[in-house]
């Protein structure tokens, strides 16, 4: 059975593929994700993916890492996870009744091989109209400090998203039917992957 690594410590990401069937281990890269840039949020979503699969494969002689990374596109610029309460208080002020899309870079290396497969997602965010007091009861939950975007669609800013055009699971921070794609590409079938 081949070894699947998470190259991430997103709880989130591995729920999503553990309820899919898919038994992962978590590396987490330790890659810096203050040096890099682009020119788009999607292009810098798959950068860090695609750095954060490669850290980690590198210490592997064997198994499928996978390397995601998620951002928030508001307008052209790329929203991480908030520095601060302040920060992410503003940031829903700012995307309260508006759309964002959801990035997220995805990357799948063989580490016996060195193969890679890449691709970044996008998800449509319908943010709702949350009052001051609702927004700075989320803040104070804690939950967007530690989430690209400020928000989580399964948790406590589930409350305060409107709906989505796209893959929920790519909210999540993880895109099962791209992972699919991105796996036969390299040529591994999902189910035969299934713990």
């Amino acid at each position: 059975m081949t070894d699947i690594v998470l190259a991430s410590a997103s709880p989130a990401r591995l729920a999503v593929l553990r309820a899919a069937g898919l038994e992962a281990k978590v590396m987490v890269s330790g890659v810096d994700e203050t040096v890099f840039s682009a020119v788009t949020p999607a292009e810098l979503a798959g950068q860090l993916a695609r750095a954060k699969a490669a850290a980690v494969a590198a210490d592997l002689p064997d198994g499928l890492v996978i390397g995601c990374d998620s951002l928030l596109d508001l307008d052209g610029r790329a929203l991480g996870k908030p520095a601060s309460a302040a920060e992410a208080a503003a940031r829903w002020r700012e995307m309260s009744g508006r759309t964002g899309t959801l990035v997220t870079g995805h990357c799948v290396i063989n580490a016996a091989t060195g193969q890679l497969a890449a691709a970044v997602a996008a998800t449509s965010v319908r943010f709702g109209t949350p009052s001051e007091r609702e927004i700075a009861a989320y803040v104070a939950s804690g939950e967007p400090l530690a989430v690209a975007g400020a928000f989580t669609l399964d948790g406590r800013g589930g409350w305060f998203v409107d709906g989505i055009d796209g893959d929920h699971g790519n909210v999540l921070g993880i895109s099962l039917p791209l992972l699919r794609r991105l796996l036969a590409e390299l040529g591994f079938g999902v189910t035969e992957l299934w713990a």
